[in-house]
């Protein structure tokens, strides 16, 4: 068993995360127009903040874009002279987003947050609680420092992936499940932008083969195109985009 274990610790890590939304964590309709800025309620440019793993930098596409490029270039059609500073760091983990992404996520003055983190600290053999730990803290210091919506996405259902052996599948199913009944709680807690990347992966990832890239493991173009349709109403709603 302890070999199985580190086999699927290691076919894991070679993912490092292949990170319809659903709306806003504890509102389904309303946008919160208090905790907006005033630039974001009348139309203004908008200041992205990304932080996040190698599928925030689009590790897998064929020209580098991976999801938060996708997502920016929705913006740039709604809101002109945005600007995108993106934090995002291959192979990151919830520790190292603490360390190296939080503050200068705070120094950017952000009128949008977005954060996809998690399956490298499941493959580290990071635990379920470690991990909410880093995530709530992560998520209580962006809160102290700004107003700025925050939209976090949890962990799809990569056990799909190629390169992951059959009978490994149910386990790496439910370790992602375990990491992202933590996020829907802290999302919960703090009010945040959810977007269910997980359930919309499970449904479409198996009839999709394309959405991997050629290592078979990353998202494909089509895949983090997917990715940003995905994300793109619920960031449209976060920014008061109508």
């Amino acid at each position: 068993m302890r070999g199985v274990s580190v086999m699927l610790l290691f076919v894991l890590l070679l993912m490092c995360a292949a990170c319809d939304g659903g709306p806003r964590v504890g509102d389904e309709s309303v946008v919160d127009q208090s905790r907006m800025s005033t630039n974001e309620r009348e139309g203004g440019p908008v200041v992205y903040v990304a932080l996040g793993d190698s599928t925030g930098i689009g590790v897998g596409a064929r020209n580098g874009a991976g999801y938060v490029a996708r997502v920016f270039e929705r913006i740039e059609r709604v809101r002109t002279d945005s600007r995108l500073v993106n934090l995002c760091v291959s192979g990151a983990t919830t520790a190292d987003v603490l360390r190296g992404q939080v503050t200068r996520a705070e120094a950017a003055t952000p009128t949008l947050i977005t954060l996809g983190i998690g399956i490298n600290d499941a493959t580290r053999n990071v635990t379920a609680e470690q991990f909410a730990r880093n995530y709530e803290e992560i998520i209580t210091r962006l809160r102290v420092k700004t107003d700025a919506p925050i939209v976090v996405t949890n962990i799809p259902d990569i056990s799909f992936a190629p390169a992951m052996p059959a009978f490994m599948r149910d386990e790496g199913r439910r370790r992602i499940n375990l990491f992202n009944e933590r996020i829907a709680e802290i999302a919960a807690r703090h009010d945040l932008w959810l977007v269910d990347a997980y359930t919309k992966s499970h449904e479409l990832i198996p009839r999709h083969p394309e959405f991997f890239s050629a290592d078979n493991f990353h998202p494909s173009d089509e895949g983090y195109e997917f990715w940003a349709v995905m994300m793109w109403p619920i960031v449209k709603d976060a920014i008061g985009e109508n």
